[in-house]
């Protein structure tokens, strides 16, 4: 038990920090996506940061899996390095022990992984996705920013605003570029403008006290109509359906019969697979010489996880379109499972054969010069 609790705490402080560094990375380019949608309107800022905590268990059920093949690869290679592992060896601790020993902190990580993927990222994407589609029932006035020109109804008007003021909601000081009925070029400036809902004809943006200029630019007939009052309908908000099946709850899919639910279910159920299945990949790849050092495999060792990673979300993609049923998903996981049972009880054998393989050219240059002498 000692000797288990002190690897189980040499892979757990590895991944801990390594999916800390990951998930830094990945959240920090998220909440640069965010922060510009908020600096242009189409999120409110005071939600940058909820929205941002939602998303955040739906990336470690992806980063604990690769913190934990990454953290087995650095801390069995720092044992490796330092020949802690001769010693292991002298005291009985055998290849095949060691890899049980790793499946400790393995099973621990499962369970998270398992725990994220069936219930908290789901409700993670689905809070997430509610905001969104709050926002997106927003009106283009309750998306203005004070003090920055945004473009609205797709490119066809373009509103600014000075200020506005928190207590009446009314927006100071309002340009808006538009096109009228015959497409020619409208310019509206008021004073202030204020949002009201007339019974039967829907929203209005009212402008009060401004001036009307109609006219083609590069010429001097223009028509300038002062007002107390102008109305602008506003589109009526619909509040947006939420239909990403990743926001799905995993008890709705169990009962789920299109494509897109039975290959999200199996996806969430495989993702402990990948987690236990990398381990016992990663702990005959963490075998390095100390001349070596602890990062000689680490490249290559990334390539094969990538590789799995790839091939499950390409495969996911496949069920989606119904080119292939979800036995393909765990094809992927059994061949993996081969090649980690390959490693581990023939990992002497494939290095025994490559490292006799740089041997041959110099038995051949040997004989050859023998011959030569003769």
């Amino acid at each position: 038990m000692i000797i288990f609790r002190y690897l189980s705490r040499e892979v757990l402080i590895s991944t801990t920090a390594v999916t800390a560094v990951l998930l830094l990375i990945i959240t920090s380019a998220r909440l640069i996506k965010y922060l510009t949608e908020a600096a242009t309107g189409k999120l409110d800022a005071d939600f940058v940061l909820l929205v941002l905590a939602y998303r955040i268990p739906g990336f470690l059920e992806l980063l604990l899996p690769l913190g934990l093949f990454l953290g087995i690869l650095l801390g069995f290679g720092r044992l490796y390095l330092e020949s802690e592992m001769v010693v292991l060896r002298a005291c009985g601790v055998s290849h095949k022990r060691l890899v049980l020993y790793a499946l400790g902190p393995a099973v621990l990580v499962s369970v998270i992984v398992a725990g994220i993927s069936l219930l908290v990222a789901p409700w993670g994407v689905g809070q997430a996705k509610t905001i969104f589609a709050q926002q997106d029932a927003r009106s283009e006035l309750e998306l203005l920013t004070p003090g920055r020109f945004q473009s609205q109804s797709d490119g066809r008007q373009v509103t600014y605003a000075q200020s506005l003021d928190q207590e009446s909601s009314a927006l100071q000081q309002v340009f808006i570029a538009q096109r009228n009925e015959d497409g020619h070029p409208m310019l509206l400036v008021a004073q202030s403008a204020s949002q009201r809902t007339i019974d039967d004809q829907g929203r209005f943006l009212v402008l009060e006290n401004g001036y009307r200029i109609d006219g083609l630019p590069g010429k001097a007939d223009y028509g300038i109509t002062r007002y107390g009052e102008y109305g602008i309908r506003l589109p009526e908000a619909q509040a947006a359906e939420i239909d990403e099946i990743e926001a799905v709850p995993t008890a709705a899919l169990l009962n789920g019969s299109t494509p897109k639910e039975r290959a999200q279910l199996h996806w969430r159920l495989s993702l402990p697979v990948l987690a236990f299945i990398v381990t016992l990949i990663a702990v005959p790849l963490s075998r390095t010489n100390p001349r070596q050092g602890r990062f000689a495999k680490l490249i290559p060792s990334i390539i094969i996880y990538l590789l799995y990673v790839t091939l499950l979300t390409a495969t996911r993609s496949a069920i989606e379109d119904e080119k292939i049923g979800v036995w393909a998903l765990w094809a992927i996981h059994l061949g993996f499972l081969a090649l980690a049972a390959n490693l581990i009880f023939a990992g002497r054998f494939w290095e025994a054969l490559f490292g006799r393989l740089p041997s041959l050219p110099r038995i051949r240059s040997r004989k050859s010069q023998t011959e030569g002498e003769a």
